[in-house]
């Protein structure tokens, strides 16, 4: 091949920059929907006249109560079975961090005992109830993410390099399999969101930035899960619910922000961001959720020109609609427990996972009076009760009776691993490989280092038991690989060694080096971030690349992550580079590649990029590596260095406040009102005095001794308001990572400052803590929302109060989900 570049910039920056230049912003309002401007597509399922009959007399039979609660959905943490029989509710989900009796990490069979007990309050009759079952939705978007033991298949990022429909295809029908046999019959998925902006913390949710792969893979994903159109009742067969996501343009916000808003034309709407909706109606998709953001400043769940006009009239599509996680509650003058602007511009049920009760109430008001036509009601009933007959629901008896269910050897079934490692294969993308480091050697004595070596749960990412996919061990993945485990294996099998050292150090010199680094998991907007780039505690194993090489050791970089970014240093230092994106639970597909069988040719990469690879972390960057680009192995290339100028100044965090000794950019750490910038240092009128102290890394944390009897407060503050109302709604955790040094001699409070009040809290986790031992410790947003703060405007999210004398210490405060202690509201 010509030149291994460096300067394959300048081969390839006008397709790219398309790519990820904004596009022109209409005129600021312009929410105009043309509806005859939008495709057409066939809906492939005619309406049974049976079938119809039986909706209408069932609608026609159901008390107004009951046709509420079959239009709102419930979240596992905050309902029970009697809740279901009481309410008739018509669907529950499990969201990412809650499962049966509040153990997200529950095995197989609880889920399965619990799908039975949802099923038997759904169709009790006692007292002339209409029996009417349930459905439960899952977010199995990788594989059936949330079980302990299923397959997980690479995020859709990295099965956008592939180029194979067919495989996703057969993705899809297992992860179907798998579903079914813990009882829930809905997956919300495929994504088809085609990013723009890959700052977005869901971009690795979608397959591409390219909307035609995006449109070729929504065919094969919802063929795979619900099986061809037409066949008859789903669960007869191995197949569940698909849901596309999220409708619409969620992937084309313009400010790289999860819920954001789409500053773009209508023709863009149609032809980027609507185009995998029209494979996805022509297959037969049952549901489509749509999106918490915006498009020109209107919410997508109240545009009924999108949701009504189009989606559901132009564009023919005959299942129903179903909001995100509270996202009626964002909707002009609706709050969680009220809405009717959502079902009366077309939302046929509410995701309302713990405003449901209040939600049912308010709803069943609105309707007896008016505000919700009866006739719009009957319609969104109707729409569900379709579905739910599509799926043979009525028919099928309790989850644990049918078909698959209970069958638990087929989680991560050997065959079902096999496909997922063969994804992992063909995902992986070769940027770079000088002087032929790969493939490595038979017999050779390699070197595995990086702290996303052997770590199962940083190379799957989120969604992966937990929200974030945090809080989590290689304990919790029974039967996987992790990359190093899968590297060990393959080098052994060629007669060579491997020795894992995360720091890169060794006593005898290896031949190869093999550095596995890059993001650590996230979800949803705790994964935004305001520049293009890995985080500076992310970048640690960038230096060891460096060392290694001045040592005479050939490196191999192998990068986990959802998203193109900035890594010219990695490029420079390695002498080949592959991108792994997140590989998911088969870690030895990455081996695979690096390591050839005894005897076997050199395994050639086939994997494209899926977007464009920037040259630098600022917005709308020149392209480094175009979409397409992807080397095979075979190459003769020689490289010229990159520039290794990032192009953007340090940004300010969200969500990581304070880390390494100091806080981020854009937060202070004052002690008595006074900044703190630098140790040792008296503050407080002397009453506190701060020095360092060794957490996670040397000297990354602050003590804080304390004397005297007047008040003293520690707090960290931001040059800004922050609006924090997407992590309050998403129950996300204010984490303190503290260790009680001295013991305190009187209560600590915890306060949070909007602009314009202060709420406090009792903290006794801080007291009560045993000495000496760091522990984190969280303590939910909605805490200081329940007390009135304005989680749109916080000024500090952390101000610790107290009068006593003693000392503690402070390695860390961030937002997040995984803690070792949450405090409970009070």
């Amino acid at each position: 091949m010509k030149r291994l570049v460096g300067a394959a910039l300048l081969l390839s920056c006008g397709a790219a920059l398309a790519q990820t230049s904004p596009a022109p912003t209409p005129p600021a309002g312009d929410t105009a929907v043309h509806p005859e401007r939008w495709p057409s597509p066939k809906w492939p399922i005619a309406r049974d006249a049976a079938q119809e009959r039986r909706i209408a007399a069932l609608v026609r039979r159901m008390s107004v109560e009951e046709k509420v609660g079959q239009v709102i959905q419930a979240d596992l943490a905050s309902v029970t079975p009697d809740d279901v029989r009481r309410y008739h509710l018509g669907s529950v989900l499990n969201g990412g961090n809650s499962g049966p009796g509040n153990d997200d990490l529950a095995p197989a069979a609880k889920w399965l005992e619990l799908a039975d007990a949802f099923y038997a309050a759904s169709v009790d009759k006692t007292g002339g109830r209409t029996a009417v079952p349930l459905i439960w939705g899952t977010d199995a978007v990788h594989g059936h993410s949330n079980i302990v033991g299923a397959t997980l298949f690479p995020h859709n990022v990295g099965l956008g390099a592939m180029r194979d429909p067919a495989l996703i295809e057969r993705i899809g029908q297992a992860t179907a399999k798998e579903i079914r046999v813990t009882g829930q019959e809905w997956t919300f998925a495929p994504t088809v969101t085609v990013p723009r902006d890959w700052r977005w913390g869901r971009a690795y949710e979608g397959y591409s930035s390219d909307a035609a792969l995006v449109s070729a893979y929504t065919a094969a994903m919802v063929r795979g899960l619900q099986g061809a159109p037409g066949r008859g009742a789903l669960l007869k067969g191995p197949h569940v619910l698909a849901s596309t996501k999220h409708f619409l343009a969620d992937g084309g916000t313009t400010d790289g922000r999860d819920q954001g808003d789409a500053r773009i034309s209508e023709a863009e709407l149609i032809s980027v961001h609507g185009a995998p909706y029209v494979p996805a109606i022509e297959q037969g998709v049952q549901t489509v959720m749509t999106s918490f953001s915006s498009w020109n400043g209107l919410k997508i769940a109240g545009n009924k020109g999108l949701v009504t006009d189009v989606l559901k009239g132009r564009m023919n599509f005959d299942g129903f609609v179903v909001t995100d996680w509270n996202a009626h509650g964002q909707l002009p003058g609706c709050t969680n427990a009220s809405c009717p602007g959502a079902i009366n511009a077309g939302i046929d049920m509410y995701m309302a996972p713990d405003s449901w009760r209040d939600l049912y109430a308010s709803l069943l008001t609105q309707v007896k009076a008016g505000e919700v036509p009866m006739a719009r009601l009957d319609d969104a009933v109707s729409r569900i009760l379709r579905v739910k007959m599509r799926l043979g629901l009525f028919e099928a008896g309790k989850p644990s009776a049918r078909p698959f269910a209970g069958q638990y050897n087929v989680l991560g079934a050997p065959e079902h691993r096999a496909l997922a490692r063969e994804a992992v294969r063909k995902s992986l993308v070769l940027l770079k490989n000088s002087g032929s480091v790969l493939p490595i050697k038979a017999g050779a004595n390699v070197l595995v280092a990086g702290d996303g070596a052997d770590d199962v749960a940083r190379q799957s990412g989120g969604w992966t038991l937990t929200w974030q996919g945090t809080g989590l061990t290689n304990a919790n993945f029974p039967r996987a690989t992790s990359i190093w485990s899968g590297i060990d294996a393959a080098v052994k099998a060629t007669g060579g060694r491997a020795t894992l050292a995360p720091d890169g150090r060794f006593t005898t010199k290896p031949d190869v080096a093999i550095v596995v680094f890059g993001e650590t998991p996230y979800a949803e907007f705790q994964g935004d971030i305001p520049t293009l780039q890995l985080k500076p505690e992310q970048q640690a194993p960038i230096e060891t690349m460096r060392r290694l090489k001045a040592e005479g050791v050939p490196v191999v970089a192998v990068m986990l992550t959802g998203r193109p970014l900035y890594v010219n240093p990695a490029l420079n230092a390695a002498d080949a580079f592959v991108v792994a994106w997140l590989p998911g639970s088969e870690g030895a597909g990455v081996a695979d590649m690096l390591v050839p069988a005894r005897g076997q040719p050199a395994p050639r990469f086939t994997g494209k990029l899926p977007v464009a690879w920037p040259v630098s972390a600022a917005v709308g960057a020149a392209t480094l590596y175009p979409f397409g680009y992807g080397l095979t192995g075979a190459e003769s290339a020689t490289w010229t260095p990159l520039p290794e100028n990032s192009g953007v100044a340090a940004a300010s965090d969200r969500t990581r406040i304070f880390a390494r000794g100091s806080a981020t950019p854009g937060w202070s750490l004052e002690a008595g009102g006074t900044r703190v910038t630098q140790v040792p240092v008296a503050a407080g009128g002397g009453r506190i005095r701060v020095t360092a102290v060794d957490g996670v890394a040397q000297e990354s944390g602050r003590r804080f001794d304390l004397s005297g009897a007047e008040a003293k407060s520690i707090s960290l503050t931001s040059q800004e308001p922050v609006d924090y109302s997407r992590e309050t709604n998403g129950d996300v955790l204010l984490l303190m990572r503290l260790r009680h040094d001295q013991q305190l001699t009187g209560p600590v409070t915890l306060s949070l400052t909007d602009a314009s009040k202060t709420v406090t809290l009792p903290f006794d986790a801080l007291t009560t803590a045993a000495a000496g031992q760091w522990r984190t410790i969280g303590v939910p947003l909605k805490c200081f929302q329940a007390k009135g703060a304005d989680m749109t405007r916080v000024r500090s999210p952390m101000t610790l109060l107290t009068k006593a004398t003693g000392a503690f210490s402070i390695d860390g405060v961030s937002l997040g989900t995984a803690a070792d202690t949450v405090v409970r509201c009070n």
